[in-house]
């Protein structure tokens, strides 16, 4: 079990930020993986992550450290997740994307298709007795709708979990792409759907969380494995008073801030709770932090890059970013190889997990008799227990409804019978102790 590995990324001023406030910077390098911030009070705070990369990073140095370990473990078989955090207008679309995602331009070329080219080489890299297929699929979560890029029609898509998935976006368009050419000429249609505005501090900021889901099955002789990376570009926190939002543009900015909030919520509490104790994770908060579940605190390598204007004018937003970056730091990670079941390798005992519409089915006829969070704990737990099947008629539903009804109140009874005898236990000690006070 190891840390996340977070980074933070200073951008260079931008012509706004040098005509208005001139080149003083808030920040002074101490080395690779540390340095001096100074807070609007004009307070030093020393900060250290795994990496940071100053104005003038290479955009090859942070691809090679943060996220080409992610993708060589997701072509064996290792869940990954990248995700760029900070203010709008830090940079974290362009340490993406780049200039554009068809840039040739190698210098240029952002983390999205450095991974792209890196799945691709791995492959060729590992020989031909490995069958590998990449499929991709890219969503944004766009006012707390989960929308598909490549398919505008689905604007409402449903988040779901199972075991042999974990978290995945149900319904979600498939692409398989068989070279780099191909994946990029996807994602520039999937990037041109994606909702975008103007702000006062950004020409076209995003509006959305952009989500890009790459999964690698790779079938050996004698298992298969399946691999995510996940790449998400978080729409950035704003500042109305800096923005200048206003109509829909500023129902937006609320949008975006209460999931970003959400999100440090999470991150405060996977960190927070004293050691050996549980604690509550609001995963369920937002579209967002039910997207990010597996890579904050399930099956997945996760890397988070903070993107920060280094301008002093930008201190406050900044400092919040880099904060955020290191709570993070403390999450543990809890990656391994997942393998994909077929037929013929099934343990005979096994039950199916049950097809989308027929969950549904179960779990609707469980809340009209049932409270609505009662519900939600049985379905988290039919899910992580795989005690779900495949109801193919109406008398099967009413049977799983019946069983699952028959399994809480046997639960609930023997709580109940627990409880009388503690009360008879209760009531024999006062009566003795009563006769003690007598004698």
């Amino acid at each position: 079990m190891s840390n996340i590995r977070v980074c933070a990324l200073f951008r260079p001023l931008n012509s706004k930020e040098i005509c208005d406030h001139g080149d003083n910077v808030s920040i002074s390098a101490v080395d690779s993986d540390s340095f001096l911030f100074k807070d609007e009070k004009e307070e030093e705070i020393e900060f250290h992550f795994d990496r940071v990369f100053y104005q003038g990073s290479e955009q090859a140095n942070i691809y090679e450290f943060l996220a080409l370990p992610i993708v060589t473990g997701a072509v064996n078989g290792v869940n990954g997740a990248i995700v760029t955090y900070g203010q709008t207008g830090a940079g974290k679309t362009y340490s993406m994307e780049g200039p554009s995602i068809m840039d040739c331009d190698e210098n240029k070329k952002g983390l999205l298709p450095r991974v792209v080219d890196g799945l691709f080489s791995a492959i060729r890299l590992s020989g031909e007795m490995t069958k590998y297929t990449i499929n991709l699929s890219m969503v944004e979560i766009y006012m707390e709708r989960v929308r598909d890029l490549f398919d505008l029609s689905k604007d409402n898509l449903l988040i779901k979990e199972s075991r042999a998935q974990g978290i995945f976006v149900c319904g979600a368009t498939n692409i398989c792409i068989s070279d780099s050419a191909e994946a990029l000429r996807s994602l520039s249609i999937g990037i041109a759907n994606r909702a975008v505005g103007e702000t006062q501090m950004n020409m076209a900021s995003s509006r959305s969380h952009c989500v890009y889901i790459f999964t690698i099955q790779q079938e050996l002789k004698k298992e298969k494995r399946s691999g995510k990376v996940i790449l998400v570009d978080l729409a950035g926190s704003e500042k109305v008073e800096k923005t200048g939002a206003e109509g829909r543009v500023l129902e937006e900015a609320k949008t975006i801030n209460k999931s970003l909030s959400a999100l440090g919520n999470v991150i405060n509490a996977l960190t927070g709770s004293p050691q050996g104790r549980a604690n509550h994770i609001p995963y369920r908060d937002s579209k967002l932090t039910r997207i990010l579940q597996d890579a904050f605190g399930g099956n997945s390598q996760t890397a988070l890059l903070c993107c920060c204007s280094p301008s002093s004018s930008n201190a406050s937003e900044s400092l919040s970013t880099l904060r955020f970056g290191a709570r993070a730091k403390h999450i543990k990670a809890l990656a391994h190889v997942s393998l994909t079941e077929d037929e013929d390798t099934k343990s005979p005992g096994a039950l199916p997990m049950i097809k989308d519409e027929s969950c549904e089915r179960i779990l609707e006829k469980l809340r009209q008799k049932m409270k609505a969070e009662d519900v939600e704990l049985l379905e988290q737990l039919f899910v992580l227990e795989g005690i779900f099947f495949d109801p193919n008629s109406v008398e099967e539903v009413e049977a799983a409804y019946e069983d699952a009804t028959s399994r809480t109140i046997l639960s609930l009874q023997r709580r109940v019978e627990e409880l009388i005898a503690t009360v008879e236990e209760l009531k024999e000690e006062n009566k003795a102790l009563k006769s003690w006070i007598r004698s």
